[in-house]
């Protein structure tokens, strides 16, 4: 089953070039053409080149005519480059067939492209951080690389199934929750249908509330991960989306994983559970926790501004969109 998967660099610049070949090398093994941006490994102060190199490899994606435009690593620039995005022409890429796959960073690309088309895209891996560990990266900003791992079984399976067009969904388990809590939430059956999915990373979804790229999405079900962010930023962030309204109006909200910061004396036993449990207070929609997504090996592929179910039966949760 090869496929045509082009490579290219919409934010940061792509430091470990190894991960970069590594990535490369692992999907040219498992039988798909790949293809390089001719700006994928620029370099423009932190950027992958300046604002308009950018912007010439996303509209360069998009007439490709790959299966798949996956970029190489997130970190930080498209925000910046959101209003020179030809919407039309990512959109018809998209209808077309074209998959758009990333995380992180590409948030805002996400969030921009369901914003002004209604348009679905794929959260998932970033070739570097997903197909490219293992070994010694170049440097020491070469994020995820590691010696002895290999890229992960989850994460690859449900990336070959979304090129099959077999991945229809996703499951897992939620974490135990205790107290009055538990009552009403770890002993749930719920089962919402035909609301939109959507969000990614909360640092970058709350920085465009305000802005023509933030979607406007009512009785959704909301996903959120975050990296490098301790528990009381989390809930500053979380309650602006409060104050914004935006939680109140989804029908849920499931929370990915948290990762790589650090508590401090100081937060005195407050931590992320804290802040789910706060969250509950706050909203009546339910909150799910657990999700494999985020900045961690384990992700599963999520479509961003399709509509899908949500089952829950106790801890066990199921998102569910079909074919698409």
């Amino acid at each position: 089953m090869k496929k045509h998967i082009y490579i290219y660099s919409p934010s940061g610049a792509v430091r470990d070039k190894a991960a970069f070949k590594r990535g490369v090398a692992r999907l040219q093994a498992l039988g798909h053409e790949v293809e390089i941006d001719t700006a994928a490994l620029a370099s423009y102060l932190r950027f992958a080149g300046d604002d308009e190199t950018r912007l010439a490899a996303i509209h360069r994606a998009a007439a490709s005519g790959a299966d798949v435009a996956l970029i190489s690593r997130g970190g930080y620039g498209l925000s910046r480059i959101l209003a020179g995005i030809e919407y039309k022409k990512v959109a018809k890429a998209i209808e077309q067939g074209m998959r758009f796959i990333g995380f992180s960073d590409f948030t805002a690309f996400q969030s921009a492209v369901l914003a002004r088309t209604g348009a679905i895209t794929w959260a998932g891996p970033a070739l570097c951080e997903g197909f490219g560990v293992g070994g010694k990266p170049d440097s020491a900003d070469g994020h995820g690389s590691g010696e002895k791992r290999q890229p992960d079984e989850i994460m690859e399976a449900c990336f070959d199934d979304l090129l099959r067009g077999q991945g229809e969904g996703a499951g897992w388990r939620q974490h135990k929750v205790s107290g009055a809590v538990t009552a009403t939430v770890s002993d749930a059956s719920v089962a919402l249908r035909n609301a939109v999915l959507w969000g990614g990373n909360l640092s970058l979804l709350t920085s465009l509330l305000g802005t023509p790229y933030f979607p406007q999405i009512k009785r959704g079900i909301l996903f959120l991960e975050d990296v490098g962010e301790p528990p009381y930023r989390v809930e500053r962030m979380l309650t602006q989306l409060l104050h914004a309204g935006v939680l109140d109006s989804q029908k849920a909200v499931v929370l990915g994983q948290f990762t790589e910061f650090k508590l401090v004396p100081h937060d005195r036993g407050y931590k992320l559970a804290t802040v789910v449990e706060w969250l509950r207070q706050q909203i009546k929609a339910p909150i799910i926790t657990n999700l494999p997504f985020g900045h961690v090996a384990t992700k599963v592929l999520l479509p961003v501004g399709a509509k899908v179910d949500l089952l829950l039966e106790g801890r066990d949760a199921m998102l569910l969109w079909g074919h698409l």
